[in-house]
């Protein structure tokens, strides 16, 4: 293949991206929906414009490792620390229960398998998938209620920060039991040990990039520094410990992210990733997404998917908030603020695609509950605070 094909590639994915990108966000979807739309236009599905190619897979793989490290840039510990205990039992709760809903929903479909088979981790990381949160969506509809900075919008949006923490290291446990030569004690140590170090590392690391962010504020060799530091944590937790590549990458983000020049940081590889990769990144999901795998089980599937993904995150995360104090609605507010899925739903099915624990057809679910869970979730959390305000005006 001529190298100079990649080009008219490059560009008709990022002109399609782009162009679908900004009417996913007219339409009030997120913009990414409108990305993963383009790749599916584009690839072998309908117009055949795009072959997925090593190179587009290639690019990809770094646009997932920059979205993971601005995440973790983007991380407000002071926030964690604050939320205390009833944020992380929610976390929790909403991690554990759509990890076995999830399970026990692909067992149920394609069949049960012990536990230590190829089978049983498949649908194990199906679970995996439904337990990030994505809380942008919800963090703009409470903003614009004026409920953010409430005691339910700072509970939902700490429980979805440390639930999409727990999640990456669920991942990482996942990942580690599918190589054969793995057992649990092993993958349970190397997760161990990395964060260990990680944490030990990351203390030094940090007050070395202290040092040089005081002394040369908002210069660009800080950013390249820090994205050197992104890709060496991403491929020693790879390469060494059998942990996925984007929680190396989302680590090294937290190291930085109290750094006074965090945010110039972030800035920097957004521009990046949001001229360049992260269209290719979310173009990619559509342009391996098939939809002539389309058939009436695999679509039953999706349908089931999308309601046990939803629920399970308002019956996790609302009991819990029910144990934690909450009174009934509330506890509803919390769980439905917690159940739309997003980017980081995208990443794991992607990283699930590469390691083989997940075949491609599947993205199709995961595409449809990110549309329905965007859409549904702002609908119905106005309604419950509504709801909550003509009461309190009868009364």
């Amino acid at each position: 293949m001529e190298s100079y094909l990649v080009f008219k590639d490059l560009a008709i994915i990022i002109v399609f991206a782009k162009f679908f990108g900004i009417v996913a966000r007219k339409l009030k979807a997120p913009q990414v929906v409108g990305e993963i739309v383009a790749g599916l236009l584009i690839g072998p599905s309908v117009l055949g414009l795009v072959a997925q190619t090593d190179f587009l897979s290639g690019m990809a793989e770094i646009g997932v490792i920059l979205l993971m490290f601005t995440a973790g840039l983007e991380t407000n510990l002071s926030d964690l620390k604050k939320t205390g205990l009833k944020s992380c039992l929610i976390a929790c709760a909403g991690v554990f229960v759509p990890l076995v809903f999830g399970t026990l929903l692909f067992m149920f479909f394609y069949g049960f398998h012990p536990m230590g088979t190829e089978g049983f981790y498949r649908a194990l990381f199906v679970g995996v998938i439904i337990t990030a949160t994505s809380v942008s969506i919800t963090v703009e509809t409470l903003r614009e209620m004026g409920k953010l900075k409430g005691e339910i919008g700072t509970t939902i949006v700490s429980a979805a920060i440390i639930d999409d923490v727990i999640g990456i290291v669920v991942l990482s446990f996942v990942i580690g039991f599918k190589n054969p030569d793995s057992n649990p004690v092993s993958v349970i140590w190397n997760t161990v040990v990395f964060f260990s170090i990680a944490i030990v590392s990351g203390y030094i690391i940090y007050k070395i990039f202290k040092k040089l962010s005081k002394r040369y504020p908002h210069k660009r060799r800080i950013s390249i520094m820090g994205l050197a530091l992104c890709l060496v944590f991403s491929y020693i937790a790879e390469r060494y410990f059998g942990i996925a590549d984007i929680t190396g990458a989302f680590v090294a983000g937290v190291i930085l992210c109290n750094l006074r020049d965090s945010e110039y940081i972030a800035e920097q590889m957004d521009l990046n990733s949001y001229i360049l990769f992260a269209p290719l990144f979310f173009a990619s999901i559509g342009l391996k997404t098939q939809i002539s795998e389309m058939s009436w089980g695999l679509l039953a599937f999706s349908v089931v998917f999308v309601i046990v993904a939803l629920l399970s995150k308002i019956i996790g995360c609302g009991l819990m908030g029910r144990l934690c104090g909450y009174r009934g609605r509330d506890c509803l507010k919390i769980g439905v603020g917690m159940m739309t899925r997003g980017e980081v739903a995208l990443i794991v099915a992607q990283k699930g695609l590469s390691v083989g624990m997940l075949d491609s057809k599947y993205f199709t679910s995961v595409i449809l509950l990110i549309i329905v869970s965007s859409v549904l979730t702002p609908i119905v959390l106005k309604m419950l605070f509504k709801k909550d305000e003509s009461t309190q005006v009868t009364v």
